[in-house]
């Protein structure tokens, strides 16, 4: 089984996703390697700030600690961060670059996700160019994302019917309505404050988790 489709395999479960305004930079390892600890199985690291200093050091620490548990470790949409600290793969937006040149960069046997928001031809567009993953959201209303449109649940029944790749669902996601996602196809579901502005960052992963 060559990495690539091994990771395939991975792919599912709790996907955690990191916001610098959320965790604070000298906790920032702690909070990591709490969700970890909490089951998560894939963490995305993303950072819209401009502190390329910070970032390096704080995606390398997300590195290694994902290594240590044996979880997949992503970056937003920076190809570049990603093959400095060896990541397991990137994430990739709309507008982002695309998925051939992210696997020119970081290996063919690199993980390549792209957001698809509520667009099933988009998501249709990035399996026939060999997309890893496809995302689709905002599921439900999103703290982080206030003014995001919400794709809804009926959106994941329409794409498991029409895609055979892997489906990660974003957006408002929380132990309340995690069952739902699951239930309609999810193969991962992706939060980001319902685990990191909880007083308890490692309870609520594993409140999450326990789902999967």
């Amino acid at each position: 089984m060559t990495r690539h489709n091994a990771h395939k395999a991975s792919l599912n479960g709790l996907y955690v996703i990191t916001d610098e305004k959320l965790i604070n930079e000298t906790n920032f390892e702690f909070a990591i390697e709490s969700v970890l600890r909490g089951g998560a199985r894939i963490i995305q690291y993303r950072d819209k700030s401009d502190n390329a200093e910070k970032k390096l050091k704080q995606a390398s620490a997300l590195q290694s600690l994902c290594h240590k548990y044996q979880a997949i470790s992503i970056i937003n949409d920076d190809i570049e961060l990603a093959k400095a600290v060896n990541a397991d793969g990137v994430h990739l937006g709309k507008d982002d670059a695309n998925i051939s040149k992210a696997r020119q960069i970081l290996g063919q046997d690199s993980i390549v996700g792209v957001s698809c928001y509520n667009d099933i031809p988009l998501a249709l567009k990035a399996q026939k160019n060999l997309a890893s993953y496809v995302a689709f959201g905002a599921i439900f209303s999103s703290p982080t994302k206030p003014n995001t449109v919400v794709a809804g649940l009926d959106i994941l029944l329409t794409a498991r019917k029409q895609l055979t790749l892997p489906i990660c669902t974003i957006g408002g996601i929380s132990e309340k309505n995690i069952q739902q996602v699951i239930r309609h196809g999810a193969d991962m579901a992706a939060v980001i404050s319902s685990v990191f502005s909880a007083k308890d960052i490692q309870q609520a992963t594993m409140n999450l988790n326990q789902y999967f």
